[in-house]
């Protein structure tokens, strides 16, 4: 027996396996790729330097300013949180600090990627 498939029914096969295969998977979501440390890096320049400074000591430019001082990512105490407890404080802020909360002004993806960033500051030492 021999199935003849013309171009039209082949394309129709292949872009029907492709969506099922698609649907069985699931959408992908920003945990499902590693995070960049470059974009990261970008993003903690634009949003976290001039608190936490260049190297995450806590001694960025505005610092000096702010009532609550900036975490010192090098502590031992900011070293020892899970990647989650960090995540939530990106999220969520600090309550009467200036960390306020990033949610809706920095995507996951923008989140994840500038938490691994600053603990790759952690561990260079910078």
């Amino acid at each position: 027996m021999q199935i003849v498939m013309t171009t039209g029914t082949r394309y129709s096969f292949v872009v029907s396996l492709v969506v099922t295969l698609a649907a069985a998977c699931g959408p992908a979501t920003a945990q499902d790729f590693p995070p960049d440390v470059t974009r990261g890096k970008a993003v903690y320049e634009r949003h976290c330097l001039a608190c936490h400074g260049r190297g995450g000591w806590g001694d960025g430019p505005d610092a000096a300013a702010l009532t609550v001082p900036p975490a010192n990512f090098h502590r031992f105490k900011s070293f020892l949180k899970s990647e989650e407890e960090l995540l939530r404080t990106i999220e969520h802020g600090i309550v009467f600090s200036a960390m306020h909360s990033w949610q809706g002004q920095l995507t996951e993806t923008e989140r994840l990627d500038v938490l691994a960033y600053i603990r790759l500051l952690v561990q260079q030492g910078k």
